[in-house]
């Protein structure tokens, strides 16, 4: 990636470290980025492995920064914000800190500053993220090409109003531990059936990407592949009769939903 801008990390957490080592393996060099976080073993080790500059002091960071990601938990965000809030006013900043919108930022720094929420998932752990973005009153077009390219490193990116940032929050965001709960009964099911452990989970796994694959690089809507497995009679459509007797469907958007009103109440 062709990349001139200087990074500063406000943060070295998980998510943070997901993001640089995107950025690195995308070839944004080491010396465009620098991660700020209160831990000494953090900082040594986003240092040692990713060759990216390291300190405690954040103010320090954002100097000369044109993005500034903040990447830090919700209870701490307003005391980062008031020690940035003079630091670096031309800077785009970038949040992943949940709960707290684009408003919240630009109230506690100065001027029209531009501000992107972003809305990341776990999967960005391993390169196949999906996060919504959504611009502040000030982001402009190209503040969110920006952001997309970083966040097209650890997988999908899209732009949605911030209205909707609650629904993602539900649907992606909180997404994973429904796949993972899933597939945990996707690989019980084959052990009940006497298929060794890791050999049910490994199937179940391949399983379920290989289809999420399919919906995304194909494009035809799930509906239509699930028809292409279902064939008269057969053994699909019995499996699935089951999922629908138990309310499957319906207990999987209930849950998106609760998971929305909880985000809308956090």
């Amino acid at each position: 990636m062709n990349w001139k801008e200087k990074l500063a990390f406000i943060g070295a957490g998980a998510m943070a470290e997901a993001i640089v080592a995107g950025l690195i393996t995308s070839g944004v060099a080491g010396e465009k980025i620098v991660v700020s976080d209160p831990d000494s073993a953090r900082r040594q080790h986003m240092q040692e492995k990713y060759g990216v500059e390291a300190t405690a002091d954040n103010r320090g960071a954002v100097t000369g920064a044109e993005i500034v990601i903040l990447a830090v938990k919700p209870l701490v965000l307003p005391a980062v914000l008031e020690e940035l809030a003079l630091s670096s006013p031309d800077a785009l900043f970038v949040s992943v800190v949940a709960g707290k919108d684009t408003a919240f930022i630009e109230s506690r720094l100065q001027g029209q500053v531009r501000v992107i929420r972003a809305m990341p998932n776990t999967p960005a752990l391993v390169g196949a993220g999906a996060t919504a973005l959504a611009r502040g009153r000030y982001a402009t077009s190209a503040d969110m090409e920006k952001a997309v390219r970083i966040f097209n490193c650890v997988g999908l990116t899209v732009e949605v109003p911030e209205s909707l940032m609650d629904a993602v929050t539900g649907l992606s965001g909180s997404g994973p531990a429904y796949v993972f709960l899933l597939l945990e009964a996707l690989a019980d099911g084959g052990v009940m059936m006497g298929l060794p452990r890791d050999l049910a989970l490994k199937l179940a796994a391949q399983t379920m990407m290989g289809a999420a694959r399919m919906v995304l690089e194909t494009g035809i809507a799930p509906a239509l592949l699930k028809e292409k497995v279902t064939t008269p009679g057969g053994t699909t459509i019995h499996g699935l009769y089951q999922l629908e007797a138990g309310g499957v469907r319906a207990a999987i958007m209930e849950a998106v939903r609760a998971a929305t009103e909880r985000a809308r109440n956090l």
